[in-house]
């Protein structure tokens, strides 16, 4: 983070079990944290003009190839250990192969064969879709709903990623030690990332606070560390992947920002 203020409100924002995890600057102010059940609701708390980046995928494919959209294929090779975090995105086709809410574990799983049969029908080589990424395809969905309809978000909603941040906020090394070991918070990947954090300027205390309500620590850092992406993308700063970035078949700008 410059230690001049922020021009413009700058928002950090990573999907959370609650919703939305969201970390802002205000101009001259101090960084703060709150969870929103809807972009939409994240969108009305902030400034028509704030600058958001959000660690979700923006911008789909209508046809995967090997290693997923351009932007991943890029950044996975500068995060070293760190690129398993990167995951390959489906096509649009696979992502609204089935909308509807699942109510079971059994209907849940139905919807993913759906959604990973359509996936291998969009796709070469042909590839199903992970459980990981399965897990976010309803925010990607409101996203990328959100942003074909509203197209003057998309001058100021951006995607990133946290470990492609953390690269850039580490002298653009990819950091050491995992966030999570079998999907368990690693405490000491967690005190590199705020160490790292507080040397850009993010004030320890708020480092080390409880995390939001519906917000799990990891989702908190990461939304930190967007912020500081949204902060070099509104001083025209931020770097992307590719450069100048793609669009998909809306018009909508694919890349990830760092």
């Amino acid at each position: 983070m410059s230690n001049s203020p922020a021009a413009r409100t700058v928002v950090g924002v990573d999907g959370c079990k609650a919703g939305w995890v969201a970390v802002s600057l205000r101009a001259s102010g101090e960084p703060e944290a709150a969870v929103f059940k809807a972009f939409t609701d994240l969108l009305e708390a902030f400034p028509a003009d704030a600058a958001i980046a959000v660690d979700m995928p923006i911008g789909l494919p209508a046809f995967s190839a090997r290693g997923g959209r351009g932007p991943e294929t890029l950044v996975r090779p500068l995060l070293g250990q760190r690129q398993s975090s990167v995951f390959s995105i489906p096509s649009r086709a696979a992502l609204y192969a089935d909308t509807a809410d699942f109510t079971t574990l059994e209907a849940w799983y139905g919807a993913h064969a759906r959604a990973s049969a359509v996936a291998r029908e969009t796709s070469d080589p042909p590839r199903g879709v992970s459980i990981q990424a399965f897990g976010i395809f309803s925010k990607i969905r409101e996203l990328d709903g959100l942003l074909i309809a509203r197209p003057e978000l998309r001058s100021r909603i951006v995607e990133s990623h946290p470990e492609v941040s953390f690269w850039q906020l580490n002298g653009r090394q990819a950091m050491a030690l995992p966030k999570k070991i079998k999907g368990r918070v690693n405490p000491a990947g967690m005190e590199e990332r705020k160490t790292l954090l507080a040397r850009h300027d993010l004030p320890r205390a708020f480092l080390d606070q409880a995390p939001p309500r519906g917000a799990a620590e990891d989702d908190f850092l990461d939304a930190a560390a967007v912020m500081l992406v949204a902060e070099r993308f509104a001083r025209g700063e931020a770097i992307s992947f590719p450069d100048p970035p793609g669009h998909d078949d809306h018009g909508i700008l694919v890349a990830i920002w760092a």
